[in-house]
């Protein structure tokens, strides 16, 4: 027999084609239980037709771990690097204060000698322009019997 002799001449009939799920070879299937029964939804498209099933949930995103604390050494040694950074500041502060104290004193210091030397020099030149004083001419000294004789 041949296998389409069960069909009517001149009618035609619709090609069906039939799908079979395959299962996945590499992931095992593992039942689960739901914790309830879900309920059955019906939706009526707008050509009439009804659709009818579970209502499916949107999968929810894993809960983000969270962060691990900050470790203690982490703070120290950043705190240190902070500290660091503040005494060589001050360090270059200090350094350029007693750079400048050591100019200033210096300058003091030369300014003190040459007021000094302009007094003493003052001095020594009027004592010697003036001609109120005796004027002694000592030639040739005696000594005799530990007596000076001029």
């Amino acid at each position: 027999m041949h296998e389409h002799a069960n069909l009517v001449p001149g009618r035609r009939e619709a090609a069906v084609e039939v799908h079979r799920p395959t299962p996945i070879p590499s992931a095992p299937v593992i039942p689960v239980q739901p914790g309830s029964i879900p309920a059955v939804t019906s939706i009526v498209l707008p050509d009439g037709r009804v659709v009818t099933g579970y209502a499916v949930e949107p999968a929810k995103p894993e809960p983000v771990a969270a962060k691990p604390p900050v470790s203690r050494a982490a703070v120290n040694i950043a705190l240190g690097g902070i500290g660091f950074g503040a005494v060589c500041g001050g360090l270059f502060l200090l350094t350029a204060f007693i750079t400048a104290l050591t100019a200033l004193i210096t300058q003091l210091i030369t300014l003190a000698a040459v007021i000094f030397g302009g007094w003493v020099a003052v001095q020594v030149l009027s004592a010697s322009g003036q001609s109120s004083g005796a004027t002694v001419n000592i030639r040739k000294a005696v000594f005799k019997r530990n007596h000076f004789h001029g």
